[in-house]
């Protein structure tokens, strides 16, 4: 059960991550828009570390989705309801559950 709350923490971020990077390479993207790129590329190896079963991709599944979340409500507030910033967000609320399920069930045992 933990295994599968994990991949899909993983597959969740990676969703994310390859997304951000579309966004970059989609031809009508803002030149400026650099941040999008390294925050994508972030996710995805975030994304794949959770496939292992170690303990430190599930603390970056906590911390990177946090952050990311955070910077993009400081930069451009609060998202439309059906946007893929909105979507972005969903997928990090789900992320940082998942990886939370994970961890208080390994403190558990």
């Amino acid at each position: 059960m933990m295994k599968t709350i994990r991949q899909l923490a993983g597959i969740s971020i990676l969703i994310s991550g390859i997304l951000h990077v579309y966004l970059y390479l989609k031809p009508e993207a803002d030149p400026g828009s650099i941040g999008i790129l390294v925050v994508g590329l972030i996710y995805c190896v975030t994304g794949l570390l959770l496939f292992n079963n170690r303990r430190y991709p599930l603390y970056l599944g906590l911390a990177v989705p946090l952050a990311g979340m955070t910077l993009s409500f400081i930069k451009f507030g609060v998202p439309e309801l059906f946007s893929l910033s909105a979507l972005f967000k969903v997928l990090g609320v789900a992320v940082i559950t998942f990886c939370s399920v994970v961890l208080l069930k390994k403190q558990k045992e």
